[in-house]
Order: structure tokens, then sequence, then C-alpha cells
């Protein structure tokens, strides 16, 4: 292959355009198909990027510096490349594209920075709660079905939330490990039950690069209230999504993009105690998703 040899042609319409076809000829030989097609797609619209904002060497240095910071700023308990991707909508995209929708089905959102493996295992209608919290009480309950609604038995329901300080546990040295967050199973006929407290809005770690970003660009940090829920059964797709409490003041403008109205909840009193019923609805996993049906339709055309 002769190699380029570059020109500096200000005058040329596509500034240095052969640059680009080499970049993206040299991964000819690479062995997975997928990665040379993304990788071939990250080069010529990054590429793409470059020549129409006409980016400086200063400008650049300042993208590398920055992505530096963001992946120091990593650790056990954080990721800031996941809050990278979801203040710039990427997460809830590549989300739309994989999941399966449809009657009957659940909508799924992010999985967030958060999430910090299954936990312990409680009976139903147990509290998630490890300490004791000022806040009113709320009970969870509902089903989980096939998108015939149809009762999932032995599903593993994964839940998580804030404290009222807006922290979570891993945020936290305050709360115990686990604290609002558990794992339930499904009985017979689908059922979900268990005790927490009312969520808060809070925002995302500002303190790093992705906050700084935010600030820059004249965006809030704040997430409405939710609850996380990772729902999983051998034989349907595992959906990763939220409730997101009615009325809170961030729903139109969650720093992460992730709220649907479908999952907007509003408990209602029962026994004087907040309540909310919802029911999920998982997708067989032989059920593609809505890039693989795109893909079906382009071939077939």
């Amino acid at each position: 292959m002769t190699s380029t040899i570059a020109v500096n042609d200000s005058s040329s319409a596509e500034i240095f355009p052969e640059l680009t076809r080499d970049v993206i000829d040299r991964m000819k030989d690479a062995e997975n198909p997928r990665l040379r097609e993304i990788l071939a797609l990250i080069v010529s619209h990054v590429h793409a990027i470059v020549r129409e904002a006409k980016i400086t060497h200063d400008e650049w240095w300042q993208a590398i510096d920055f992505l530096t910071r963001a992946g120091k700023m990593c650790s056990e308990s954080r990721q800031e490349f996941i809050l990278l991707s979801d203040i710039l909508g990427i997460s809830m995209l590549v989300d739309a594209i994989d999941h399966v929708g449809g009657p009957g089905l659940s909508e799924s959102t992010v999985l967030g920075p958060f999430y910090a493996g299954q936990q312990r295992e409680l009976a139903a209608g147990e509290s998630i709660l490890l300490r004791e919290e000022e806040s009113d009480p709320l009970e969870m309950r509902g089903r989980v079905t096939d998108s015939q609604g149809r009762p999932i038995a032995n599903a593993l329901v994964e839940v998580w939330q804030t404290a009222p300080n807006q922290l979570y546990d891993v945020q936290d040295d305050d709360q115990p490990d686990g604290h609002l967050r558990g794992s339930f199973r499904t009985d017979g006929a689908g059922t979900f039950r268990f005790r927490t407290i009312m969520p808060v809005s809070y925002p995302i770690p500002y303190d790093g690069p992705a906050g700084q970003l935010l600030a820059a660009m004249g965006r809030h940090p704040f997430r409405p209230a939710h609850i996380h829920f990772m729902i999983s059964a051998p034989g349907y797709r595992t959906l990763v999504t939220h409730l997101f409490l009615d009325g809170d003041k961030y729903l139109g403008s969650d720093a992460v993009f992730g709220v649907k109205p479908s999952l907007i909840i509003r408990p209602r009193l029962v026994g004087g105690i907040n309540t909310v019923e919802y029911d999920f609805g998982l997708a067989d996993e032989r059920e593609p998703t809505r890039a693989q049906v795109e893909e079906l339709r382009r071939q077939r055309r």
C-alpha cells in the first residue's frame, strides 16, 4: 500500500481527504468485521468533525486533556465515561437502538453509573433500608409478565435508589453498604412487593469533567426522583429501567435524558402509606431489537 503524504492545501473544498481514506483502508485486514465497520465510521465522522469545525492544535489538546482527566476520575464506585455518555444522550440512543419494544413490553432507560451488582435477596414485602431515614415510606407492588400478560415466575427484580441526602450508598461512607438496594424473586403469579422510601431528585456527580462539560453547555446536573429496576429471567431479555415520580420539577430536563411518559408514576395512599402498583413486561430473548429489524428491512430492499 502506498503511504499517504501530507499536503497542506487550504484551498481544497475538503482538507486532506486522502488521509481519511488511507486510515480506513489500512483496516482491511482486521479479523473482526464488525470492529472494522464501527472503526471506519468513527474515523470518517471524527475526521469530518475536525474538518467542519476547523479544530486547532490547542483545541485538540484541550480535548485530550479532558479525556485524560475523565479517565483519572474513574474508580470502582464511579465511571466518568458513563456520565459523559449519559449527559450527551448517547446512552439513551444506544438503548433505543438495542431495545425490543412493542405491545405488552415495558420501556427501558439508562443503567446509570451506580449499579453495584446483585444485592442480598429479600423476601416479598421486606424493606431495602439498612437504617432508618427521615422520609415518607413507600410500598412498591407489581407483576412481571411476558408480552401476552402471562406471569413470569422466579424473575429476579433488582432495585436501587439514593438516600434522602441525594447520594447512593457507594458515594457516601456513612451509609451501610447495600442501603436502599435489594433483590427479590417473583412468585408463581409473577408478583413482587417491597418497602422503601419516597425517592428524591439529585445531581449526578458534577465535580469532574462531566460536570464541567454540563456547566459549559449551560445545563444543570439534576435527575428527577426515581427508583432503578433491573429485571431478568431465563428466556427473556433483561429489562433495565426506572420509575419516576410524577410532579418532579426535573422531569422535563433530566440531565441524562432518561424520562419516558410510560415510566412516570403517581403513588396513592393505601392504608395511609404511599403505594405504587406497576407491572413490567419482558421481551422474549428471541425477539429482534430495533436495530436488527431495521437491518432486516434494509437487506430486503
